[in-house]
Protein backbone atom coordinates (compact mmCIF):
# COMPACT_ATOMS: atom_id res chain seq x y z
CA UNK A 1 0.00 0.00 0.00
CA UNK A 2 0.64 3.35 -0.67
CA UNK A 3 -0.96 5.63 2.03
CA UNK A 4 0.78 8.63 1.25
CA UNK A 5 -1.38 8.70 -2.22
CA UNK A 6 -4.47 6.72 -1.57
CA UNK A 7 -6.70 5.67 0.97
CA UNK A 8 -6.58 2.26 2.56
CA UNK A 9 -9.76 0.22 2.26
CA UNK A 10 -10.70 -2.96 3.94
CA UNK A 11 -14.58 -3.83 3.23
CA UNK A 12 -16.79 -6.63 4.28
CA UNK A 13 -18.48 -7.88 1.69
CA UNK A 14 -21.61 -9.96 3.74
CA UNK A 15 -23.16 -11.61 1.22
CA UNK A 16 -26.42 -13.42 1.94
CA UNK A 17 -25.89 -13.73 5.22
CA UNK A 18 -27.18 -12.27 9.30
CA UNK A 19 -30.66 -11.73 10.56
CA UNK A 20 -31.06 -7.95 11.64
CA UNK A 21 -30.61 -8.94 15.43
CA UNK A 22 -27.16 -11.01 14.48
CA UNK A 23 -25.49 -7.85 12.17
CA UNK A 24 -26.36 -6.00 15.38
CA UNK A 25 -24.24 -8.09 17.20
CA UNK A 26 -21.48 -8.76 14.48
CA UNK A 27 -20.80 -4.66 14.55
CA UNK A 28 -21.59 -3.95 18.17
CA UNK A 29 -18.61 -6.71 18.59
CA UNK A 30 -16.58 -5.10 16.12
CA UNK A 31 -17.12 -1.50 17.13
CA UNK A 32 -14.94 -1.01 20.05
CA UNK A 33 -12.12 -3.32 18.04
CA UNK A 34 -11.62 -0.91 15.16
CA UNK A 35 -12.66 2.33 17.42
CA UNK A 36 -8.36 3.31 17.13
CA UNK A 37 -8.46 2.86 13.36
CA UNK A 38 -7.09 5.97 12.30
CA UNK A 39 -5.51 5.43 8.61
CA UNK A 40 -7.52 2.99 7.17
CA UNK A 41 -11.67 3.54 5.86
CA UNK A 42 -13.48 0.31 7.66
CA UNK A 43 -16.68 -0.66 5.83
CA UNK A 44 -19.63 -3.35 6.09
CA UNK A 45 -21.63 -4.00 3.00
CA UNK A 46 -24.57 -5.75 4.11
CA UNK A 47 -27.55 -7.36 3.28
CA UNK A 48 -30.38 -4.71 1.93
CA UNK A 49 -32.51 -5.53 4.52
CA UNK A 50 -29.62 -4.92 7.43
CA UNK A 51 -28.59 -1.57 6.05
CA UNK A 52 -31.11 0.49 8.37
CA UNK A 53 -30.17 -1.47 11.49
CA UNK A 54 -26.35 -1.38 10.30
CA UNK A 55 -26.60 2.23 9.99
CA UNK A 56 -27.91 3.38 13.36
CA UNK A 57 -25.42 0.82 15.25
CA UNK A 58 -22.45 2.36 13.38
CA UNK A 59 -23.62 5.96 13.71
CA UNK A 60 -20.95 8.55 14.96
CA UNK A 61 -18.67 5.14 14.56
CA UNK A 62 -15.35 4.98 12.31
CA UNK A 63 -17.17 2.13 10.25
CA UNK A 64 -19.07 2.84 7.04
CA UNK A 65 -22.15 1.32 5.70
CA UNK A 66 -22.05 -0.03 1.93
CA UNK A 67 -24.67 -1.87 0.16
CA UNK A 68 -23.85 -5.18 -2.09
CA UNK A 69 -25.50 -3.83 -5.27
CA UNK A 70 -28.28 -1.12 -6.99
CA UNK A 71 -29.70 -0.68 -9.94
CA UNK A 72 -28.98 1.69 -12.54
CA UNK A 73 -32.05 3.69 -13.11
CA UNK A 74 -33.76 6.15 -10.58
CA UNK A 75 -36.97 4.60 -10.04
CA UNK A 76 -39.89 2.64 -12.05
CA UNK A 77 -41.16 -1.00 -13.11
CA UNK A 78 -38.15 -3.00 -11.59
CA UNK A 79 -39.84 -5.40 -8.95
CA UNK A 80 -37.28 -6.04 -6.49
CA UNK A 81 -34.52 -3.68 -7.23
CA UNK A 82 -32.92 -0.86 -5.34
CA UNK A 83 -31.83 2.50 -6.62
CA UNK A 84 -28.82 3.90 -5.81
CA UNK A 85 -31.10 7.32 -4.56
CA UNK A 86 -32.54 4.99 -2.17
CA UNK A 87 -29.19 4.24 -0.91
CA UNK A 88 -28.06 7.63 -0.60
CA UNK A 89 -30.89 8.59 0.87
CA UNK A 90 -30.18 6.53 3.86
CA UNK A 91 -26.90 7.54 4.55
CA UNK A 92 -25.36 4.32 2.83
CA UNK A 93 -21.61 5.76 1.48
CA UNK A 94 -20.18 2.64 -0.09
CA UNK A 95 -21.63 0.18 -3.21
CA UNK A 96 -20.44 -3.04 -4.16
CA UNK A 97 -20.99 -3.37 -8.04
CA UNK A 98 -19.88 -6.18 -10.72
CA UNK A 99 -19.27 -8.69 -8.43
CA UNK A 100 -18.38 -12.45 -9.86
CA UNK A 101 -21.49 -14.09 -8.06
CA UNK A 102 -23.48 -11.41 -9.71
CA UNK A 103 -22.76 -11.66 -13.20
CA UNK A 104 -22.25 -15.43 -12.80
CA UNK A 105 -25.68 -15.97 -11.03
CA UNK A 106 -27.41 -12.72 -12.16
CA UNK A 107 -26.64 -12.07 -15.70
CA UNK A 108 -24.87 -8.85 -15.24
CA UNK A 109 -22.21 -7.94 -17.83
CA UNK A 110 -19.68 -5.05 -18.46
CA UNK A 111 -22.65 -2.95 -19.60
CA UNK A 112 -24.67 -2.85 -16.47
CA UNK A 113 -21.90 -2.55 -14.38
CA UNK A 114 -20.94 0.39 -16.32
CA UNK A 115 -24.45 1.86 -15.81
CA UNK A 116 -24.66 1.15 -12.16
CA UNK A 117 -21.30 2.20 -11.74
CA UNK A 118 -22.52 6.13 -13.31
CA UNK A 119 -25.85 5.89 -11.56
CA UNK A 120 -24.13 5.28 -8.21
CA UNK A 121 -21.95 7.89 -8.95
CA UNK A 122 -24.59 10.40 -9.90
CA UNK A 123 -26.45 9.77 -6.44
CA UNK A 124 -23.06 10.35 -4.39
CA UNK A 125 -22.20 6.76 -3.59
CA UNK A 126 -18.71 5.56 -3.40
CA UNK A 127 -18.52 2.60 -5.68
CA UNK A 128 -16.79 -0.47 -5.34
CA UNK A 129 -16.31 -1.43 -8.81
CA UNK A 130 -15.13 -5.52 -8.72
CA UNK A 131 -13.18 -6.93 -11.73
CA UNK A 132 -11.49 -10.55 -12.34
CA UNK A 133 -10.55 -13.71 -14.60
CA UNK A 134 -12.28 -17.18 -14.42
CA UNK A 135 -9.68 -20.10 -13.59
CA UNK A 136 -10.26 -20.79 -17.68
CA UNK A 137 -8.97 -17.68 -18.46
CA UNK A 138 -5.89 -17.56 -15.85
CA UNK A 139 -4.83 -21.33 -17.34
CA UNK A 140 -5.12 -19.39 -20.86
CA UNK A 141 -2.81 -17.04 -19.75
CA UNK A 142 -5.13 -14.30 -20.72
CA UNK A 143 -5.94 -12.85 -17.42
CA UNK A 144 -4.65 -9.11 -18.62
CA UNK A 145 -7.09 -9.50 -21.74
CA UNK A 146 -9.37 -9.93 -19.90
CA UNK A 147 -8.96 -7.66 -16.60
CA UNK A 148 -8.06 -5.47 -19.98
CA UNK A 149 -11.38 -5.41 -20.91
CA UNK A 150 -13.32 -4.99 -18.03
CA UNK A 151 -11.96 -1.48 -16.71
CA UNK A 152 -12.12 -0.05 -20.42
CA UNK A 153 -15.73 -1.52 -20.21
CA UNK A 154 -16.55 -0.63 -16.48
CA UNK A 155 -15.71 2.57 -16.57
CA UNK A 156 -16.42 3.31 -20.02
CA UNK A 157 -17.77 7.40 -19.97
CA UNK A 158 -16.53 7.92 -16.54
CA UNK A 159 -14.65 11.32 -15.80
CA UNK A 160 -10.90 10.80 -14.27
CA UNK A 161 -12.60 12.88 -11.24
CA UNK A 162 -15.54 10.29 -10.92
CA UNK A 163 -12.90 7.78 -11.14
CA UNK A 164 -10.94 9.00 -8.42
CA UNK A 165 -14.20 8.34 -6.15
CA UNK A 166 -14.44 4.48 -7.34
CA UNK A 167 -13.04 1.89 -5.75
CA UNK A 168 -11.30 -1.04 -7.93
CA UNK A 169 -11.34 -4.79 -6.31
CA UNK A 170 -9.52 -7.28 -8.17
CA UNK A 171 -11.42 -10.07 -6.89
CA UNK A 172 -10.04 -13.75 -9.26
CA UNK A 173 -13.33 -15.42 -9.38
CA UNK A 174 -11.08 -19.13 -8.59
CA UNK A 175 -10.23 -17.73 -5.34
CA UNK A 176 -13.79 -16.59 -4.11
CA UNK A 177 -15.16 -18.66 -1.28
CA UNK A 178 -13.21 -21.71 -2.62
CA UNK A 179 -10.82 -21.42 -0.14
CA UNK A 180 -7.43 -20.52 -2.71
CA UNK A 181 -5.88 -17.36 -2.85
CA UNK A 182 -3.94 -15.64 -4.95
CA UNK A 183 -0.33 -14.94 -3.76
CA UNK A 184 0.70 -11.79 -2.99
CA UNK A 185 2.60 -11.37 -5.89
CA UNK A 186 0.35 -12.82 -8.24
CA UNK A 187 -2.14 -9.96 -6.37
CA UNK A 188 0.56 -7.30 -6.89
CA UNK A 189 0.78 -8.60 -10.75
CA UNK A 190 -3.13 -7.81 -11.62
CA UNK A 191 -3.15 -5.33 -9.27
CA UNK A 192 -0.02 -3.04 -10.65
CA UNK A 193 -1.39 -3.84 -14.33
CA UNK A 194 -4.86 -2.12 -13.28
CA UNK A 195 -2.91 0.32 -12.07
CA UNK A 196 -1.36 0.81 -15.62
CA UNK A 197 -4.59 0.53 -17.49
CA UNK A 198 -5.64 3.07 -15.73
CA UNK A 199 -2.58 5.23 -16.20
CA UNK A 200 -2.91 5.00 -20.07
CA UNK A 201 -6.77 5.48 -20.21
CA UNK A 202 -6.70 8.78 -17.98
CA UNK A 203 -3.00 9.13 -17.07
CA UNK A 204 -0.32 8.47 -14.04
CA UNK A 205 -1.40 10.96 -11.70
CA UNK A 206 -4.90 9.54 -12.02
CA UNK A 207 -3.96 5.65 -11.67
CA UNK A 208 -2.06 6.61 -8.69
CA UNK A 209 -5.12 8.16 -6.77
CA UNK A 210 -7.24 5.35 -7.59
CA UNK A 211 -7.65 2.84 -4.20
CA UNK A 212 -7.30 -1.13 -5.65
CA UNK A 213 -8.38 -3.91 -3.22
CA UNK A 214 -7.75 -7.37 -3.17
CA UNK A 215 -10.57 -9.97 -2.49
CA UNK A 216 -11.05 -14.04 -3.03
CA UNK A 217 -10.56 -15.30 0.14
CA UNK A 218 -8.32 -12.81 2.09
CA UNK A 219 -8.21 -13.93 5.77
CA UNK A 220 -6.41 -13.22 9.37
CA UNK A 221 -3.42 -15.42 8.21
CA UNK A 222 -2.71 -14.32 4.58
CA UNK A 223 -3.55 -10.09 4.96
CA UNK A 224 -0.52 -8.87 6.23
CA UNK A 225 1.66 -10.31 3.32
CA UNK A 226 -1.30 -9.19 0.65
CA UNK A 227 -1.46 -5.67 1.91
CA UNK A 228 2.09 -5.12 2.18
CA UNK A 229 2.23 -5.72 -1.76
CA UNK A 230 2.54 -1.32 -3.13
CA UNK A 231 -0.13 -1.95 -5.48
CA UNK A 232 -2.87 -3.60 -3.21
CA UNK A 233 -4.18 -1.02 -1.14
CA UNK A 234 -6.64 -3.26 1.32
CA UNK A 235 -9.35 -6.18 0.83
CA UNK A 236 -12.65 -6.85 -0.30
CA UNK A 237 -13.34 -9.72 2.33
CA UNK A 238 -16.01 -12.28 2.40
CA UNK A 239 -16.11 -15.05 4.97
CA UNK A 240 -14.19 -13.73 7.21
CA UNK A 241 -15.79 -9.94 7.58
CA UNK A 242 -18.71 -12.04 9.41
CA UNK A 243 -16.11 -12.90 12.53
CA UNK A 244 -15.42 -9.34 14.24
CA UNK A 245 -11.95 -11.07 15.42
CA UNK A 246 -11.07 -11.98 12.12
CA UNK A 247 -11.82 -8.75 10.18
CA UNK A 248 -10.18 -7.28 12.75
CA UNK A 249 -6.87 -8.35 11.97
CA UNK A 250 -7.09 -8.16 8.73
CA UNK A 251 -8.03 -3.74 9.03
CA UNK A 252 -5.16 -4.61 11.86
CA UNK A 253 -2.63 -5.77 8.98
CA UNK A 254 -3.93 -3.08 6.94
CA UNK A 255 -3.08 -0.06 9.29
CA UNK A 256 -0.18 -1.51 10.33
CA UNK A 257 1.28 -2.01 6.99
Amino acid sequence: MNKNVRKAVIAGNWKMNKTRPEAKALLEELKPMVADIKNVEVVACVPFTNLETALAVTEGTNIKIGAENCHFEKSGAFTGEISADMLAEMGVEYVVLGHSERRQYFAETDETVNKRTIAALAAGLKPIVCVGELLWERECNITEEVIARQIKLDFFGISADDLKKCIIAYEPVWAIGTGKTATADQAEEVCAFIRATLAKLYSAEVAEAVTIQYGGSMNAANAAELVSKTNVDGGLIGGASLKAADFTTIINAAENG
